[in-house]
């Protein structure tokens, strides 16, 4: 549950970041201006056509940002619906024998060591469905982040340029700002959800061993051993193969977008 409302509070966040640095945009516009430069066959200052053409604009630009917002929220979700499966079955490991109690010697019974094995069983065959799922996603979507990675530190470089020198329009300027938060908040999206997958992939060793292992047969010993084994790779999601989603990538992608901002803007001083 709280993997499930903290993915929810994200989105609905992400959700209103968009709505509001759309509204900034559409709200913007000088008079008899559009929200955004295109060209008409006809003259858009004069009414109606200003006035159509006005509402085209914004409604096409709230689609196109709600779109962007599903395709990300979709993306970001699978991640934690896999994350909340690994910690599901970290939860079944710490409690793999809590209702079976040892007998006076401290150990299992051949009747308990059955049901502990059954339910290893299972948790095993989960932990495969669950790694085949985070494959699956870094085939599926590996390409695409990476592709969205390198236009997002161009986006956030580019605003964070445009807003140092605007200056008078305060609409504009709020909206670029929510803008530059907006991005930064999608980026942050990915790397956060995919850092989260593997810190509950690696967990699942250390859930192996609170369970109580040591009232259990050597043949139980061995497998959740195995289990442990198999945790040490843990399942990581990456951008194109290059860097892995995580929290120390979100910071390398602010630090280059930083790097390149600092860098226009010695390039803009330098023309002075």
């Amino acid at each position: 549950k709280s993997c499930d409302r903290e993915t929810r509070l994200q989105q609905l966040l992400y959700f209103c970041l968009t709505t509001v640095t759309v509204a900034g945009w559409a709200g913007s516009a000088e008079k008899n201006q559009l929200p955004l430069r295109a060209w008409y066959p006809y003259d858009t200052s004069k009414s109606p056509a200003y006035e159509l053409t006005y509402v085209h604009q914004v409604g096409a630009l709230f689609i196109a940002a709600y779109l962007n917002v599903g395709k990300d929220t979709l993306v970001t979700g699978l991640i934690a619906q896999c994350r909340c499966r690994l910690r599901l079955l970290g939860l079944g490991l710490r409690t793999l024998c809590e209702d079976l109690v040892p007998n006076e010697q401290g150990i299992l019974t051949p009747e308990q060591e059955k049901t502990a094995w059954s339910r290893l069983r299972v948790i095993v065959q989960r932990h495969q469905a669950a790694l085949a799922a985070s494959s699956l996603l870094q085939d599926c979507f590996s390409a695409p982040i990476f592709a969205q990675f390198m236009v997002s530190m161009v986006i956030i470089c580019v605003t964070a340029f445009q807003l140092a020198a605007q200056t008078g329009n305060l609409v504009r300027l709020f909206s670029m700002g929510t803008y530059l938060l907006n991005m930064t908040f999608q980026v942050f999206l990915y790397c956060y959800q995919g850092n989260q997958l593997s810190e509950e992939s690696i967990e699942i060793a250390g859930a192996a061993y609170e369970c109580p292992w040591y009232a259990c047969s050597t043949k139980l010993r061995r497998g959740l051993l195995v289990v442990m084994v198999r945790t040490r790779r843990a399942a990581r999601l990456t951008a194109g193969g290059f860097t892995t989603l995580s929290l120390t990538s979100f910071m390398a992608i602010v630090k280059t977008s930083y790097s390149l901002f600092t860098v226009l803007q010695q390039a803009e001083e330098s023309k002075h």
